[in-house]
């Protein structure tokens, strides 16, 4: 199949087929939105998603009723389903397989997202898609995976399918309401800790393509980066899923371990939700652990929440930035390194991964359109319509992820030393956030965007 990364004409293109169905689903949601009561905004056509809630009780995970949820779930799944096999088609599908694999899929997508909604589970911000690589991986190495699962196993296109719809979800406005702070702390951050984490990993002698994978998953925003970063180096997809087990797994362990450490060093609540933005990579994990700080009442603190949120939003932006020097580095440094011969300045867009685009189009279309023309709850209403299928298309990546993956073979890439490399680098970007977040955040030298409770 083609990888959307070559010259292939865009119908028979993985990624450009991305980049329609993502902006297909964002027309209809733009189509579709409608003030429903006064300052409250909708999307009515495009189908929604299951709504679930937390609980403790399985029956409060459907609050519309369980009959109900399937109903809309499988309306959802038709949609999705009817718009992967128009690509299917041309990318050459096993179109009879896919179907029934699809459904298969969909279903473990569906118990992930219930799981993940448990109260406990919830509070502690475990993300879904860590459910789903999970049940994804018992299935794999425990049974055998049957033919039309494979069929329908197309992690790549799934993820990047969700990518451009997360682009939806990247409001500028949004990050600007930080000023300079936010900005800038993702600025410092992420460069610094994509050349550190760079050269750790290459002190490790691990190979430069899959330390610049591993670099861009601790500098930007972990799993969607570190796909972004595969595309754009050409990478091995075992090496991309490595890293994404990873981050998922690092995620859960720093929503447990710095919030405490946040209120142990009695930092300001701003000051520790921006020192959790810049190093969890996670976005869920991010507000999650945001959550558990409080303020002086005890409640959760929004001035943590908000700076987390915000930090997060302004180094989200970065990808398509870092996915194009990137693609430049590989194609122009790289290729000519292995080769011995100079790339044209074309090859670069013949490699560059064009979902990217996708994402970067869709951000900039809800940034620069539809907020101007009908306003910030209008376009929140979209970008929220698009971020319910961004978390659904993660959620069946993940599962394939799983499906297609020996458990034996992703903990032995390496020799162990990409994840010592990675826990290392993880560790050293926590410090030098920290001071970052010191400088900008503490009121020391500045006046923060964002005060404290």
């Amino acid at each position: 199949m083609a990888n959307g990364n070559d010259r292939t004409p865009a119908l028979q293109n993985e990624d450009w087929w991305a980049c329609f169905i993502g902006w297909f689903i964002l027309l209809i949601a733009i189509i579709g939105v409608h003030e429903v009561a006064a300052g409250k905004w909708a999307v009515s056509i495009l189908p929604a998603a299951p709504k679930l809630g937390k609980w403790t009780e399985l029956s409060a995970a459907f609050p519309k009723g369980f009959g109900a949820t399937i109903g809309i779930g499988l309306i959802m799944w038709a949609f999705i389903c009817v718009l992967t096999l128009i690509a299917g088609f041309f990318l050459k599908f096993d179109l009879k397989s896919y179907i029934p694999g699809f459904l298969v899929i969909f279903i473990i997508a569906f118990i992930s997202m219930v799981i993940a909604k448990q109260a406990f589970i919830a509070k502690w911000g475990i993300s879904y898609v860590l459910f789903a690589l999970a049940i994804g991986l018992i299935i794999s190495n425990v049974f055998k995976v049957p033919k039309f699962l494979k069929a329908a196993g197309q992690t790549e296109f799934f993820v990047k399918i969700g990518l451009v719809c997360m682009g939806a979800t990247i409001m500028f406005s949004v990050v600007l309401k930080a000023g300079v702070f936010g900005v800038a702390q993702a600025l410092l951050v992420a460069t610094t800790v994509w050349f550190g984490t760079y050269y750790i990993c290459r002190a490790f002698k691990v190979s430069e393509r899959f330390s610049s994978i591993i670099a861009t998953a601790n500098a930007i925003c972990g799993v969607s980066a570190s796909i972004a970063a595969g595309g754009a180096v050409q990478g091995d997809p075992k090496e991309v899923s490595y890293m994404v087990a990873w981050v998922l797994v690092c995620a859960v362990v720093l929503i447990i371990v710095m919030p405490p450490i946040a209120v142990w060093m009695g930092l300001p609540t701003n000051m520790a939700g921006a020192w959790l933005g810049g190093v969890i990579d996670n976005t869920g994990a991010v507000i999650a652990a945001g959550e558990v700080l409080r303020d002086a009442k005890g409640n959760s603190s929004a001035a943590a929440v908000n700076a987390a949120a915000v930090v997060k939003m302004a180094q989200n932006v970065l990808i398509g930035i870092v996915a194009f020097l990137m693609a430049m580095w590989a194609t122009m440094s790289l290729e000519k390194k292995e080769t011995g011969e100079k790339p044209s300045l074309m090859e670069v867009w013949y490699r560059f991964p064009k979902f990217v685009i996708g994402f970067m189009v869709a951000s900039l279309v809800v940034s620069f359109l539809v907020e101007p023309v009908w306003g910030p709850k209008a376009a929140k209403a979209a970008g929220n319509a698009c971020k319910s299928y961004r978390s659904w298309l993660f959620a069946l990546c993940f599962v394939c992820i799983g499906l297609e993956t020996d458990f034996k073979e992703l903990v032995s890439v390496g020799g162990g030393r990409p994840a010592i490399a990675y826990w290392l680098s993880q560790a050293a970007n926590a410090v030098w956030t920290l001071f970052i977040v010191w400088i900008l955040w503490s009121g020391t030298f500045f006046t923060p965007a964002i005060l404290p409770d």
